[in-house]
């Protein structure tokens, strides 16, 4: 079967999911207000390519490490619904929606915590995943990453990983993202795609002829959607 692959933040919805969750933490009277501060210092970091993965995951995690799993899965509900449902875009809908009925099967791979990603792919209607995998100790998250984290070059072992156990192959695969950090899996697919790309994921679609998707949030009740590119009109990008 073939993959249509996505990542999550600034590709699908337009924000960072991450950053989203530190507002809701904020909002819900369980981060500080100078937690969102420090958020946006680590994304600076992220863009910059600078950011210490293992370090954000900590700070990410530092205020609901008092709350078991099932006390944080108890509250992805609301938040997808307040924080992230008004946020995907419509055209990020339609094309997955076309894929489905097309017999293509929708991934999407992130570097953000599991616990998030999932919640999200359910609003999606995406069933597979990949996602930063959290340590436990007993029934809590401790703060620290387990196994390889889908992060730049981190994205790429995990979905070979994925391949093999799922008997997939990238023959015939998109890949749909917005980041310069996710450079090295758009490298590995048949067909990259940069969605609403930052400046140098930009420059590099530019030079290599990549198609280039900007989608934009509604400002009215008419929606123009995107449909999946085609393998001919790939080629003729």
């Amino acid at each position: 079967m073939s993959l249509a692959i996505f990542d999550l933040d600034e590709t699908l919805i337009a924000g960072d999911s991450c950053t989203l969750f530190c507002q809701f933490l904020v909002d819900e009277g369980i981060a500080a207000p100078d937690f969102l501060q420090q958020d946006a210092q680590m994304m600076t970091r992220y863009h910059a390519q600078t950011l210490v993965l293992s370090e954000y995951i900590r700070f990410l995690t530092g205020p609901v490490m008092h709350l078991s799993i099932t006390e944080i899965d108890a509250l992805m509900p609301r938040f997808v619904q307040r924080y992230i449902s008004p946020r995907i875009y419509p055209q990020a809908q339609q094309i997955l929606a076309n894929y489905q009925q097309q017999g293509v099967r929708p991934l999407i791979i992130s570097a953000t915590s599991e616990f998030i990603v999932k919640a999200v792919a359910e609003a999606l209607g995406v069933d597979d995943l990949l996602a930063i995998q959290l340590a436990t100790e007993g029934q809590f998250y401790n703060g620290d990453i387990h196994g390889i984290p889908t992060f730049r070059e981190g994205k790429v072992s995990r979905l070979k990983h994925w391949l093999a156990e799922e008997q997939e192959s990238l023959k015939g695969a998109f890949f749909y993202s917005d980041s310069i950090n996710d450079l090295p899996l758009l490298e590995q697919v048949e067909y990259p795609v940069a969605a609403n790309p930052d400046p140098r994921l930009m420059t590099i679609a530019i030079e290599r002829r990549w198609p280039v998707l900007q989608w934009r949030m509604p400002t009215n009740n008419t929606l123009t959607q995107d449909q999946p590119l085609t393998r001919q009109e790939l080629n003729h990008v």
